[in-house]
């Protein structure tokens, strides 16, 4: 059988990826595949960084597939560019950040900074440039979570150098105050000083900047959601009824705001009994999974209420840092690369494609 790059080319564009669920080279195109006889070179770019062993998944998948079209070699050039994304409309992307992720949830105390952490640590790990920024300026919980004190250094006078750790960048308005000292600010305050932290930062050419973002669907939650240029948000959820029903209003806040909904995430889904590993759920069961469903937005997984998480966490030793080889560890790093999957399918950021069109008045 004659091998062409038609056949292959819808072969490989079937090959489902096992976690995200979704093609792994949605984008191929015929020009990607140079047939060699009986067998073929394709240039593959998922849009996301690929680990050693997602490599190699993909790539036995990607090959299988491939010997039923008629290929009988396949060679597999991996592309890991990140793509800048597209943001709102009427804002510019951060130049050295191409792509901001805000992390929020509905109401306070469901997880959603433990889970920015780890989120951010696992992109990391797998090969992504990453930073985080703590966005919640009543309550700044990152510096604690990642386990790093100081206070930024200014190598200009103008903009600050973020601190480091588990592998990531990370500010906070928590490195800039006293611990113990309330930020007793008004709305217009706090927004102000969220803006000066996000663009004043000199943050390092990133794939990704995690926003943890403040609870609630107030002003301040409003008014960052209508000025940081995001491309997708995340929403944090536990099972129970009345988390639910603050989940909906901050994904609905998003949706106003013409934000793509990346995906729901379900925390404290199960609590593990750390004597005997009984599982409960005592929150609930499924409740972020239903609301996904029923509001048409991706359902991201669930993570457990463990007492390893919080002693992790209190620690400053996130669980994907801490103890990678954990079952935890491992749905956290589900979360980053079905995550990352959903920005790879998100529209590409074409202002930076096109020049600047100056119009003059010429005079005769």
């Amino acid at each position: 059988m004659s091998l062409s790059s038609k056949a292959l080319l819808e072969a490989l564009r079937s090959v489902v990826d096992p976690v995200a669920g979704t093609p792994v080279v949605p984008a191929l195109k015929e020009s990607d595949i140079t047939l060699s006889g009986t067998g073929a070179t394709v240039r593959v770019e998922p849009g996301y960084v690929t680990s050693p062993a997602v490599r190699a998944s993909l790539t036995e998948q990607l090959q299988a597939a491939a010997r039923q079209a008629g290929a009988q070699q396949l060679t597999l050039q991996f592309s890991d560019t990140v793509k800048a994304h597209a943001v709102q409309s009427g804002l510019k992307p951060i130049a050295s950040v191409k792509n901001i992720i805000a992390v929020a949830s509905g109401k306070g105390g469901v997880g959603k900074s433990t889970t920015s952490a780890n989120l951010a640590i696992a992109l990391a790990q797998s090969g992504a440039r990453v930073g985080i920024l703590d966005a919640d300026i009543y309550g700044p919980s990152q510096p604690l979570i990642m386990g790093v004190s100081g206070k930024p250094v200014s190598n200009d006078g103008k903009t600050m150098e973020p601190l480091r750790a588990h592998g990531i960048t990370v500010n906070s308005i928590g490195f800039l105050i006293d611990a113990d000292s309330p930020a007793i600010w008004r709305g217009p305050m706090v927004t102000q000083a969220l803006e000066q932290l996000l663009r004043q930062t000199n943050w390092p050419d990133l794939d990704y900047l995690i926003i943890d973002m403040p609870p609630g669907t107030g002003d301040i939650a409003l008014t960052l959601a209508q000025k940081v240029p995001v491309v997708g948000a995340i929403i944090v959820t536990t099972p129970q009824d009345i988390a639910l029903l603050d989940a909906r209003k901050g994904l609905r806040m998003f949706e106003k705001m013409n934000i793509p909904i990346l995906g729901v995430v379900e925390n404290m889904a199960m609590h593990i009994c750390s004597h005997c590993g009984h599982a409960e759920a005592i929150f609930g069961e499924d409740g972020g999974k239903h609301m996904a469903r029923e509001l048409n937005v991706p359902w991201l997984g669930a993570l457990p209420l463990a007492k390893s998480i919080r002693e992790q966490t209190d620690a400053g030793t996130p669980t994907v840092a801490s103890d990678p080889n954990s079952e935890a560890a491992g749905l956290y790093r589900e979360l980053a690369r079905r995550v990352a999957v959903a920005v790879a399918a998100l529209p590409k950021d074409m202002a930076g494609r096109f020049p600047s069109v100056v119009v003059e008045n010429l005079k005769k």
